[in-house]
């Protein structure tokens, strides 16, 4: 099975609720992507795959989990000239809140 041709860190965030913001925190310029779990598997396999992020040129780099699901981080050095050294927080989504 290939796999992908660059050094990469991967966080599994488990479950998270809508609203969560996820900050990764980097040592340098890499790519971070957001994706659902059969997304991160289509990734490990070398297919195509979507996700939320791309190039962070500053950090930390905030996103916002857009639906309720398990969810995956993949920090990455494709296109840059090494793998930064990484750390990733979970900023709890705020208590839904009723309209008026």
């Amino acid at each position: 099975m290939p796999k992908p041709n660059f050094r990469f860190t991967h966080y599994d965030i488990k479950e998270q609720r809508a609203g969560t913001i996820v900050e990764v925190s980097l040592s340098a310029v890499n790519n971070v992507r957001l994706m659902t779990a059969p997304n991160f598997q289509r990734f490990t396999e070398v297919l195509d795959f979507k996700y939320i992020g791309g190039i962070a040129r500053k950090s930390p780099v905030r996103l916002a989990i857009p639906e309720s699901g398990h969810w995956h981080i993949v920090v990455d050095m494709e296109g840059h000239h090494g793998l930064a050294d990484s750390s990733v927080k979970l900023i709890t989504a705020p208590a839904a809140q009723k309209r008026a």
